[in-house]
């Protein structure tokens, strides 16, 4: 019996994932905008988020949820894969194929049954979670709809051992890759974040902040909307005073500026930096910037 034919698999190129060590890399559309779970527990409620022009509009089913933060880490892998062949001047394409050991390795997780367990479960959420956004589109009001992974199947060979994954990333995606000014490479160690939180607030910062000496800072209400969060805003605010104190992110100081009128603001800047932290967890007088969107 032969198997049915595939037109979309028929028109692209099989982009075999590179060997070797490569800088992580992240899609700055998706460090700037909340269109992940920060939770672990399956999160059923949509996402909503509208700035201005753009609109953010993520949904999951009622068996798998929405995807999560730690589920876009094979996201990061793609695009590292991707962004690595095309400056080594290959080939690359939305059909990918790799084993799931080496995304594993990659993201630092472990390579157990239970982990390649996860792994799957990730993809799973990954392809069943809708996305709907104007970002990138040419008029606000057409929105792109897609999957973050169109399908993914499990490969085997004629004996039926298996030979790894392949995996199909919607052209919203691949496009953003493929856009080196849309890129940028984060520290490895963000991996190492194991609260949802965190690991956001890190592609936020990194994103915005960058290497700028001067950093940027927003304040505690605008941070709760663009995370997309489902905690109460008291309860956030908590969660980013504690990440404030333990200092987590790599290549980043975070302070919390306070005055008697007006929200918490967290300002945030690369590490070293010229102007220190003051002691208390504030940064010393400074021209900073501020973004409200």
């Amino acid at each position: 019996m032969t198997s049915p034919r595939d037109p979309q698999r028929e028109q692209l190129e099989l982009f075999h994932a590179l060997p070797g060590e490569m800088p992580a890399r992240d899609v700055q559309d998706l460090m700037a905008y909340p269109f992940f779970s920060l939770a672990k527990s399956r999160r059923s409620v949509p996402i909503d988020f509208r700035a201005g022009p753009v609109t953010v509009r993520v949904e999951g089913t009622a068996e798998h949820g929405i995807a999560t933060i730690w589920d876009a880490d094979i996201l990061i892998w793609a695009a590292s894969q991707i962004v690595e062949a095309r400056d080594a001047g290959l080939r690359s394409s939305r059909l990918m194929a790799a084993t799931p050991h080496e995304i594993l390795r990659f993201v630092g997780r472990g390579t157990s049954v239970r982990d390649y367990q996860r792994l799957k479960a990730a993809l799973d959420r990954l392809q069943s979670t809708s996305v709907a956004t104007s970002i990138r589109q040419p008029n606000a009001r057409r929105l792109h709809r897609f999957s973050w992974i169109n399908e993914w199947k499990e490969r085997a060979d004629g004996q039926g051992r298996p030979l790894g994954i392949e995996l199909i990333l919607p052209d919203w995606f691949y496009g953003g890759v493929m856009d080196d000014s849309l890129v940028l490479t984060i520290d490895a160690n963000y991996f190492r974040l194991s609260g949802g939180i965190e690991r956001w607030l890190y592609r936020l910062v990194r994103k915005h902040a960058g290497w700028q000496p001067e950093g940027w800072r927003f304040d505690f209400v605008h941070l709760h909307r663009k995370s997309g969060s489902l905690a109460r805003f008291a309860d956030f605010a908590c969660d980013m005073r504690r990440i404030v104190a333990r200092q987590p992110l790599p290549g980043y100081a975070l302070a919390i500026l306070r005055s008697r009128r007006g929200p918490e603001v967290l300002a945030f800047r690369p590490v070293p930096s010229t102007a220190p932290l003051r002691p208390g967890g504030s940064f010393g007088h400074g021209a900073w910037p501020v973004d409200s969107q």
